[in-house]
């Protein structure tokens, strides 16, 4: 895709967003910061919405959509909206109902998550670039060491990874920070780090997949974002993007692609117990 033309499909739209974010001034990369973490509001928000929620005039975001190749907002908007309506789901009226019908209970707050957690889920299921995917799996197969690193909200999803790496016999260590301890010296030339991070990023988690780097090691990011710093030094970025329900987001989708993931490079490494495993 060239620098003027415009995208035709999401995947286009990813890589074009990837290409220019670092080089926007200030004003524009909050555009393509907020729309990198928030791209499945385009379908349902006005230009005014979206520069509101990025910090910015409405005539700045409109300059970024036409960096982005398109001729204005709208245009950008129907690329989401025709996207949106060949995925759109039958039952969404039904969990509306649901909602509507718990009122102010735990019973609609659990509908209101469980609505969130589905959308999660459609949108890796429909969004994840399988190339991408495939190209983690083959490098954390060949690994003789994986590395795990999440912290904060990404640090159940770290560790369910090395859980699930240990069951299939795949030699992992966690870089859970316990005591301040820093494992950073068992990372070898040739080991993966896995790492996992999402805005606001860990600093502890970037300066390892930095220093990973340095040591000869190969780094695949689970990220909330195309322009994630993770990105700069990854072999390989998985996005995820979670709904949130107020200030709060599940980790639905982000669970089942560490658990896919974890699987496949059982599997990829013969390991019968990728076939079928408890716990």
């Amino acid at each position: 895709m060239t620098a003027s033309s415009r995208p035709e499909s999401l995947a286009e739209f990813r890589e074009r967003l990837l290409e220019i974010s670092e080089s926007l001034p200030r004003r524009l990369r909050q555009c393509a910061d907020y729309v990198a973490r928030h791209s499945d509001r385009i379908a349902i928000s006005t230009v005014a919405e979206m520069a509101a929620a990025a910090g910015v005039q409405p005539s700045a975001f409109m300059r970024f959509c036409q960096l982005m190749g398109f001729s204005g907002y709208s245009e950008m908007q129907r690329l989401f909206r025709s996207e949106q309506a060949r995925h759109w789901p039958d039952y969404a009226t039904r969990l509306e109902n649901l909602r509507k019908s718990g009122g102010d209970t735990p019973a609609a707050l659990v509908a209101e998550f469980v609505e969130a957690g589905r959308g999660s889920l459609e949108r890796l299921a429909t969004g994840l670039d399988q190339e991408i995917l495939e190209r983690a799996v083959a490098i954390l197969a060949a690994a003789p060491l994986v590395h795990v690193m999440g912290l904060s909200r990404a640090f159940p999803v770290a560790t369910y990874l090395t859980y699930i790496f240990e069951k299939m016999n795949i030699p992992a260590l966690l870089h859970d920070r316990v005591g301040n301890i820093d494992h950073r010296h068992t990372v070898r030339q040739g080991d993966v780090l896995l790492a996992i991070s999402f805005a606001p990023y860990s600093a502890e988690t970037l300066e390892l997949a930095r220093d990973s780097r340095q040591r000869g090691a190969s780094v695949i990011a689970i990220t909330d974002a195309l322009n994630s710093p993770l990105h700069a030094c990854s072999a390989a970025t998985l996005v995820v993007s979670e709904t949130d329900v107020g200030a709060f987001r599940t980790l639905s989708a982000t669970l089942s692609l560490a658990t896919a993931l974890g699987v496949a490079v059982g599997a990829a490494r013969g390991n019968p117990s990728a076939q079928a495993q408890g716990g």
